[in-house]
């Protein structure tokens, strides 16, 4: 079903045709650009509240700037629905976040509208002020916004950008849009300065005076705005509790502003265009803006809700007709509860991603035991090494995508010092209909470097408990990874069971062929095995649970036993688990017939994780027509 836009939106293809249109028809452009992502997202599902919370912020940059010339980069990409449909997109709209249809982020390759590739936040300001400092090098004189939430402004990457920014002779525009929310609700000491600056009156009346004044006096020239700018920057520092963050790092400061009123944000954006250097506009917006249920309702639902009824903003529910298995996130958070109430010494730690974790759990349980540290993952992982010097025994729970972030403070912090902290990866393998930013294919291949570190994987949720429970005992780095979704055993809570380090299980015994499995996607060998019985093939199945270290003992008896074996992974081949075993078979002169399943050496994109299985030959089907096939060469020989 195609969703139809609204009058005048169905006239705009490209930012020259919003241009077209006199100021006083960009209300309307407006209602209708968000009554098309209400319309789409309803039917199709994806990011919500984030893109609705920009719309009228959007069309002014589109309406003021000259793009795609002018280079407009947004963080995350959560909110770029909105950019998306004006740039050449529209048709293409319901496409979005399924396999083979546009991405749910800006993507270079996607659109020269598009013009950095996000998915990690707090990105945003680094890229494009090199893009102005490149633009400068090469005598351009184009535009350069990066527009950067709130929540992003926690990761210190933002900050290291701002820091360079304040002495870079550069024309670039930072947009802060400020609604108090990530995916959760902000949080620390930016968020309260933050709230200060824009609930202070008497600021933001000497503002608007000072703001009038530099416009009646920018005739004048350079002279006259520096003169200015000096009065400008003392008033602030001195009606403010604090001198101002962002002009004490040399950002000429703006705002704050209704990010809601789009010919206000056209005028102030027209101004800004004339004022060279580095500058930082804050808008203070409301996610979900416009759409009731999102707007007063839990803006952490409306992220992302999935499909919903717009009329009555029902989401809707898929009502399962026996039990189902928990998603692997709960179990995390139920099983940390139930071990942190039995061990003092354990700690719970996120950046940012509470109820994607579900550590929230913890957080309403044991508030003085969980802790939201804003997206900055660095400081996660460090902030879990500095807790466990001090006999505390930390879950530092990251999405494997976003645990690339930290990764030297993994080996520097924690393995070298041989810390018990434990990493509980997320999202590990396909993300699905988020693409490749956030699928999670490297953490096995770049943790199994690393000294000291125990690198595990469970097939199902009571795997998962035991590894977390055995992980205290281990009294050092544990690293401890599950995908996205529910695992396969309704009946999860079971009695607590110590997993030896390193030690592997046979779930079946077989004759000719061996599959050896990590993690979840051994249940995938379990769907084929099932099939291959009918057909009198009868492979073994092992699931080796740990890629490091590996289980011996078990290799050995693998390898004395089979001719024929199948590694199956839900990370990059490269380097991965496939490789450990090739490894382990070269260093101890075996010979065997391997073949490896898992994520090739290129980029997936986005759509369900059941495609992107299949796309790359590990699903059920293909690992038994991989079978078939080692089979057949068998009976050849």
């Amino acid at each position: 079903m195609l969703i139809q836009p609204g009058e005048l939106l169905a006239q705009i293809n490209s930012p020259e045709d919003l241009k077209k249109f006199p100021k006083d028809k960009l209300v309307q452009i407006c209602d209708e650009l968000r009554n098309f992502i209400v319309d789409n997202v309803s039917v199709y599902g994806g990011h919500f509240g984030a893109s609705l919370g920009v719309v009228e912020l959007t069309v002014a940059l589109h309406y003021v700037l000259n793009t795609p010339e002018d280079q407009l980069v947004w963080d995350v990409g959560h909110q770029a629905y909105g950019h998306k449909i004006l740039t050449g997109r529209k048709k293409q709209f319901h496409t979005n976040r399924i396999f083979g249809g546009i991405s749910g982020f800006p993507k270079r390759k996607e659109s020269e509208y598009d013009t950095f590739g996000v998915g990690h936040s707090s990105t945003s300001i680094s890229a494009a002020l090199g893009m102005a400092v490149a633009s400068k090098y090469k005598n351009s004189h184009i535009q350069h916004v990066a527009v950067i939430g709130d929540g992003s402004m926690t990761g210190g990457m933002a900050f290291e950008a701002m820091n360079h920014a304040g002495v870079s002779d550069s024309n670039l525009l930072i947009i802060l849009n400020d609604n108090c929310m990530a995916i959760d609700p902000n949080v620390g000491a930016l968020k309260d300065y933050l709230t200060d600056i824009t609930t202070s009156h008497t600021y933001n009346k000497v503002k608007d005076e000072v703001w009038k004044m530099l416009g009646k006096f920018s005739k004048f020239g350079s002279s006259a705005q520096e003169v200015i700018s000096k009065v400008e920057g003392a008033i602030k520092s001195a009606v403010l509790k604090q001198s101002n963050l962002f002009e004490s790092l040399n950002l000429r400061y703006f705002g704050p502003v209704d990010g809601h009123d789009v010919n206000h944000l056209v005028e102030i954006l027209h101004d800004l265009k004339d004022i060279p250097g580095p500058k930082i506009l804050h808008c203070v917006t409301v996610k979900g803006k416009g759409y009731e249920p999102a707007e007063k309702g839990n803006h952490t639902t409306w992220h992302a809700p999935g499909t919903f009824d717009k009329v009555t903003g029902e989401i809707y529910k898929k009502t399962p007709s026996k039990p189902q298995a928990p998603k692997y996130q709960d179990v995390f958070g139920h099983t940390i509860v139930e071990l942190a109430k039995a061990d003092s010494r354990i700690m719970g730690v996120t950046p940012a991603m509470p109820s994607g974790s579900s550590l929230n759990i913890m957080m309403r349980e044991m508030p003085d035991r969980a802790f939201d540290v804003g997206i900055a993952e660095q400081h996660a992982v460090t902030f879990s090494a500095g807790l466990a010097t001090q006999g505390l025994i930390p879950f530092c729970n990251i999405y494997s995508t976003f645990m690339q972030r930290a990764y030297d403070q993994v080996i520097h912090d924690v393995c070298l010092q041989n810390l018990p902290v434990v990493f509980c990866l997320d999202r590990a393998g396909f993300a699905g209909a988020d693409g490749p930013t956030h699928h999670g294919a490297y953490d096995l291949a770049y943790f199994r470097c690393v000294p000291n570190l125990v690198v595990a994987a469970p097939m199902n949720e009571e795997e998962l408990r035991n590894m977390m429970y055995s992980s205290i005992q281990h009294g050092g780095p544990y690293s401890i990874r599950y995908p996205r979704g529910n695992g396969v055993m309704p009946e999860w809570k079971t009695e607590f069971q110590s997993i030896p380090t390193g030690q592997g299980r046979i779930v079946r015994e077989g004759e000719e062929i061996a599959l050896l499995t990590l993690g979840h996607i051994g249940n995938y060998a379990i769907e084929a095995c099932q099939s291959l019985d009918k057909e009198g093939l009868n492979p073994a199945h092992y699931d080796m649970r740990f890629v490091k270290p590996l289980d011996e003992e078990l290799l050995h008896e693998i390898f004395g036993k089979f001719k024929k074996v199948i590694t199956i992974e839900d990370g990059c081949l490269m380097g991965g688990f496939g490789s450990a075993v090739l490894e382990f078979m070269v260093d101890h002169g075996y010979q065997a017939q391997v073949k490896r399943l898992g994520i090739p050496d290129e980029v997936i994109e986005h759509g369900e994780q059941i495609e992107l299985h299949r796309l790359c030959g590990f699903d059920p089907e293909g690992i038994a027509k991989a079978v078939r096939s080692m089979t057949e060469v068998l009976k050849i020989n």
